[in-house]
């Protein structure tokens, strides 16, 4: 069964951090790029960040740059999005989403061909 699980999420005060991880079962993430997305309640799903196979290409959201991180390790099947210097802003259920033979923008694609996980909750609160 193809699975992915994101965890890493939590409580934690204005200017913070947190890292997320996007774990995959069940298939390899190796052949896959991958993407962070959020949803605030009462909003749209947004892009956050995303990033291709090979790790060569990377996009980030204007509201995340400069904060966020995303980074990916094939040996554990696994893709991190630090994020530092949260703001109240930033909480969301955050998602990860998968996806073979990727086109750019990698985010466009996984919204609409990639597989997705269940979201973790990130809270900034103080």
């Amino acid at each position: 069964q193809l699975q992915l699980v994101e965890s890493g999420g939590g409580l934690v005060q204005p200017g913070g951090s947190l890292r997320l991880s996007c774990t995959a079962s069940g298939f390899s993430l190796n052949t896959h790029a991958v993407g962070w997305f959020r949803q605030a309640p009462g909003k749209g799903r947004e892009d956050v960040s995303c990033i291709s196979m090979s790790g060569s290409s990377i996009e980030y959201a204007d509201s995340v740059k400069g904060r966020f991180t995303i980074s990916r390790d094939n040996d554990k099947n696994t893709v991190y999005l630090q994020m530092n210097r949260l703001k109240p802003e930033d909480t969301a259920v955050y998602y990860c989403a998968a996806g073979r033979n990727a086109y750019r923008p990698i985010s466009t694609f996984l919204r609409r061909y990639g597989d997705w996980g269940v979201g973790t909750q990130v809270t900034v609160s103080s």
